[in-house]
């Protein structure tokens, strides 16, 4: 007997990968927003000089704003798995980047 207030637990999913699919690295994010999406800019950043950093933007992907957020309560449980796992994380210092409304 299944559950019939949550259908959820019945739902099957099912992953595929699209032709188009590819996994890129990144260690820089840039966050951008809007009324209607969140956008998320991947890239490598590389420092050569101590003033000098140059990031080379590779893919961006859009959010909902629910997705954003369920995106951003799945990363935390996933983090505090791995610090318990592997120790505290340390940030190094950010660049801060300018942000602005997506149009």
């Amino acid at each position: 007997m299944s559950d019939t207030s949550n259908p959820a637990q019945d739902t099957k999913i099912t992953l595929s990968r699209k032709e188009s699919y590819r996994e890129v690295y990144a260690n820089s994010v840039q966050v951008k927003m809007s009324v209607w999406d969140f956008q998320l800019i991947f890239g490598t950043l590389q420092q050569e000089k101590p003033d000098e950093v140059a990031i080379a933007n590779e893919s961006a992907v859009y959010l909902s704003p629910q997705q954003a957020k369920a995106l951003w309560n799945v990363l935390g449980q996933n983090l505090a798995q791995y610090e318990q796992t592997f120790g505290k994380l340390h940030l190094e210092p950010q660049v801060v980047t300018p942000s602005g409304p997506i149009h």
